[in-house]
């Protein structure tokens, strides 16, 4: 079970800041997020980011009890 966190829009969204989420890998785990948080998570996902303990992440990666999965929306700022 890997460790999501959840930032900004993604954060609002969800409703929480982390979750414990099952999923052998990164998109078993965000679709899992999806299913338990909602629509409002599903339609933010195509903008957002998805790392892994800190770096990139793709889809196939495969996650351990102790991976961080972070959901980062995009930010704007100046």
């Amino acid at each position: 079970m890997a460790t999501v966190l959840f930032f900004g829009p993604a954060r609002d969204a969800a409703g929480v800041r982390r979750a414990s989420v099952e999923g052998q890998d990164v998109d078993e785990v965000v679709s899992a997020a999806v299913d338990r948080f909602g629509p409002a998570l599903r339609e933010l996902l195509p903008t957002c980011r998805v790392w892994v303990n800190g770096e990139p992440a793709t889809g196939d990666e495969p996650l351990g009890t102790d991976d961080e999965v972070a959901v980062l929306p995009p930010v704007s700022g100046g």
